[in-house]
């Protein structure tokens, strides 16, 4: 065949299905014009997205509005409201203080009325200061001021590293004045599709600008001093260690770090080495978990600021609900990192009564010429074993041990707060969380709990106020810590806190008799106190927001409140199935409770050894046997193996009675 009829015959062939492909082309492409919305937001239109994007739901927080997917397509915890409120507040005082210098007000929406008084009272030096800086404007200019939802020139840049659905980000322009931009970025195309949308819902887009990138890849571009950003705001799903060591260059010279860590598992002591590997610290199991779990992270943001000849300087640090949130400062000085030793601490525990020390890594010292010498510490603190109990000790750190709040900053923000209460819808519950760090002891680091103390020793649970009264009466300071319920923070000694509590187990005793020689209550109860406690109820004792009955410590504020899951591509609804699933992973390592029929027909083949004995008198209803046992098997019992205990009738599932029973 020649090759002018094969091309023939292959045109003839084939034509009838290149008609159909075009056909089909032309059908798709009139299809997708369909939608112009679309092809500007550069989606394409399928059924099942549309449809997700039909389930939506509004959710209304603070002064934004957002739209927000049904589907778990977006992570979004309304749990953590608090943590955003606290953030607005801290980032306006923030600005208040930055932009004070170049001569700037901001006006917070709600302060009209209160700002004389606020003034007159608290800030009467620091306007003094503002009108002579002022001074030097022309005669017929007048003091500049920033507001809330206005682009201020020399404002401060914010980064929203996670942004998720951009609620924080657009919080922080309707709410937080003084502001030059907002950049919301996140790494999902969905995530920044759908900030899109709410920054246009919100009228911000002169302040919000979406940015879809890699939070780690964006902070290492901002790292040119002219280019970094006064504000980083850093809330991830899980860890941040990820994104720290960008941050920390990243953030202007004197900028503030806003880092929320919700792995508390792993802070808080149950994987030592996972804490290791993420942070940098070894975290320990102990009932000041959470304090510890604030320090490991301002710690691990130190130890990679010193990378930079950078330090942090820590403004406030809160501990609440599922995670730890820290507010700091990051500051660049050569002379300053070599402080930075001296401000860590390794902790060694005591594994049975608890008690701790601190040895710092470092030593600072004066010398001649009015300088500072650093050297290396000298320790350890402790013996090999426990001077109260006998023990062995356990080593955990390094740890931040220097205080982890600037009380004058916290003194600014509650301030704030208790004057404009409804600017924020959690203002009753941060008033009262704040109000408790001012009255924590600064240079007194980790803490001891009623209930530890107590138990330690196996006597009741004195009053938390006559404890406290009793370490007053001693002559030491003694405050509570927002970290805990029952934490008792104190700058005595451990000696005389154990000798408290002896003290206290004389008014209350135990029964010695019950105790093993090895317990570590026995070796604590052994010593005589040296010290003798006075349980006298003091007015001092009784802190003041305690007095004021300040909402401290919140309760649950909804049913199966904590993390959520984490968000997924695929969108996978997180209602009634999430709830179904989270119903039967419950208590999913517990053995499930045996039925009271099989369990009754378990304990009647075990004999009854009243039975054999001829004093069992419950008959037909003993819940053991009472058949007379092959002669081989009686030979072969152990009388170790049968219950004691006279017999009963046959127990509930949930109580445990005869051999094998766990």
């Amino acid at each position: 065949m020649s090759r002018a009829r094969i091309v023939l015959w292959l045109r003839l062939t084939l034509r009838p299905a290149c008609s159909l492909y075009r056909a089909r082309f032309m059908e798709e492409q009139t299809q997708g014009l369909r939608n112009p919305g679309e092809m500007e937001n550069g989606t394409e239109p399928c059924g099942e997205e549309c449809a997700s994007e039909a389930q939506e739901t509004t959710v209304t927080e603070g002064a934004a509005k957002i739209a927000f997917p049904s589907a778990n397509e977006v992570f979004y915890n309304p749990v953590q409201e608090f943590n955003r409120d606290l953030t607005c507040a801290v980032i306006t005082e923030f600005a208040r203080v930055q932009l004070a210098a170049k001569g700037i007000q901001i006006k917070v929406p709600g302060e009209k009325d209160v700002q004389k008084v606020v003034v007159d009272l608290s800030e009467q030096e620091e306007e003094n200061a503002e009108l002579k800086e002022g001074a030097n404007l022309a005669p017929g200019d007048q003091p500049r001021t920033a507001a809330v939802g206005e682009i201020c020139e020399e404002g401060l840049r914010v980064l929203e590293g996670l942004a998720a659905s951009g609620l924080r980000s657009i919080r922080f322009a309707r709410e937080v004045p003084g502001l030059q931009s907002v950049v919301a970025n996140d790494a999902s195309a969905r995530a920044v599709d759908l900030i899109r949308r709410n920054v246009q819902l919100n009228g911000v887009a002169h302040l919000v600008h979406p940015r879809q990138a890699d939070a780690r890849m964006l902070m290492y571009q901002h790292q040119k001093a002219s280019e970094r950003f006064d504000v980083i705001d850093l809330d991830p799903y899980g860890s941040p260690a990820p994104f720290l060591d960008a941050a920390v260059q990243a953030v202007s010279e004197g900028g503030l770090l806003c880092v929320t860590c919700t792995d508390m598992a792993v802070l808080a002591g149950n994987s030592g080495e996972t804490c290791y590997s993420k942070y940098g610290a070894m975290a320990l199991k102990s009932r000041a978990c959470h304090e510890m779990a604030l320090r490991i992270v301002l710690h691990s943001l130190d130890l990679r600021a010193n990378c930079y000849q950078r330090f942090v300087v820590p403004l406030l640090s809160v501990s609440a609900d599922f995670y730890v949130r820290v507010f700091v400062r990051v500051f660049t000085g050569q002379a300053k990192v070599k402080a930075s030793a001296s401000k860590q601490a390794l902790v060694f525990q005591c594994v049975g009564c608890g008690t701790f020390h601190l040895q710092r890594l470092g030593k600072a010292s004066g010398a001649s010429g009015g300088r500072v010498k650093f050297s290396a510490a000298c320790g350890p603190p402790v013996a090999p074993e426990c001077e109260h109990c006998g023990q062995r000790h356990q080593l955990g750190g390094p740890l931040w041990a220097e205080p982890i709040h600037d009380l004058d900053f916290v003194g600014r923000v509650l301030e704030a707060v208790s004057t404009n209460p409804g600017r924020f819808h959690t203002a009753e519950r941060i008033r009262g969380v704040l109000s408790v760090i001012t009255e924590e002891l600064p240079d007194v680091p980790l803490y001891y709990t009623l209930d530890q103390l107590s138990s330690t020793i196996r006597c009741s649970t004195p009053r938390l106020l006559q404890l406290r009264s009793a370490l007053l009466h001693a002559g030491f300071r003694v405050s509570l810590s927002h970290a805990c319920k029952n934490a008792v923070k104190t700058d005595a000694p451990s000696s005389a806190l154990w000798d408290i509590m002896r003290c206290w187990e004389k008014e209350c005793p135990v029964k010695r008799e019950r105790l093993s020689e090895t317990s570590p209550a026995f070796r604590i109860l052994s010593v005589e106190p040296r010290l003798q406690a006075n349980f006298t109820i003091r007015e001092d004792a009784n802190p003041s927001s305690r007095q004021r009955g300040l909402k401290r410590f919140q309760a649950n504020p909804e049913a199966n409140w904590g993390p959520r899951p984490r968000a997924r591509p695929g969108g996978k609804a997180a209602g009634g199935a999430m709830e179904e699933r989270r119903r039967l992973h419950q208590n999913k390592r517990k053995e499930p409770a045996e039925d009271p029929v099989q369990r009754a027909a378990r304990l009647k083949t075990f004999p009854c050894k009243r039975f054999k004995e001829g004093t069992c008198q419950h008959g037909d209803q003993c819940c053991y046997s009472h058949s007379s046992p092959a002669p081989e098997d009686t030979a072969d019992e152990d009388p170790g193996d049968h219950p004691e205990t006279p017999c009963q009738n046959p127990p509930g599932p949930g109580m445990a009675t005869g051999p094998g029973v766990d």
